[in-house]
């Protein structure tokens, strides 16, 4: 048999809730401030059908450039045919997460000016830039033994015991 292209096909475990957290959701989802450019996840809840997005949307992040009432505008980029699209979705407040992309470059923007205001009054000057994973720090291994005498092993002779 043919399966079906439906809106929601294949969404068998996508718009499936976990164990022990059916139901609908808190009243805290419903007054999370939101305002435009900030990041937000879509991620569709399906206990409220009400303004769910497509599921191409689900798990996506993008920015908001509109806020009305019960839903919040949505730009979002896809990738059709090779080239990437920025999208415009309205999606339900209930359907949306507060993103965490920028959570590390906001403190790393709080570490930096900090480093700045250090560095103008020492007069030192400060590296601000990400440096890659640099690799360790040679040394030496302790001698074995407590003595710190160096003891050469040798191999025994072959010997057939047959």
């Amino acid at each position: 048999m043919p399966h079906s292209f439906g809106v929601r096909a294949r969404t068998r475990h996508m718009f499936a809730k976990k164990f022990r957290q059916h139901g609908l959701p808190t009243l805290s989802q419903y007054q999370m401030p939101v305002k435009v450019g900030d990041y937000v996840d879509i991620f569709a809840n399906p206990s409220i059908h009400k303004g769910m997005p497509h599921k191409h949307y689900h798990g996506r992040t993008g920015i908001i450039f509109n806020v009305t009432k019960s839903a919040v505008g949505v730009r979002v980029n896809k990738f059709v045919n090779g080239r990437i699209i920025e999208k415009r979705i309205h999606v339900r407040i209930e359907h949306i997460r507060a993103s965490k992309c920028q959570r590390e470059i906001l403190a790393r923007v709080v570490s930096n000016e900090a480093a700045k205001v250090e560095a103008a009054k020492t007069g030192v000057k400060v590296n601000l830039k990400r440096l890659p994973k640099q690799p360790k720090a040679g040394y030496f291994l302790p001698a074995a033994g407590g003595d710190g005498a160096i003891t050469t092993i040798q191999p025994l002779a072959f010997s057939d015991l047959l």
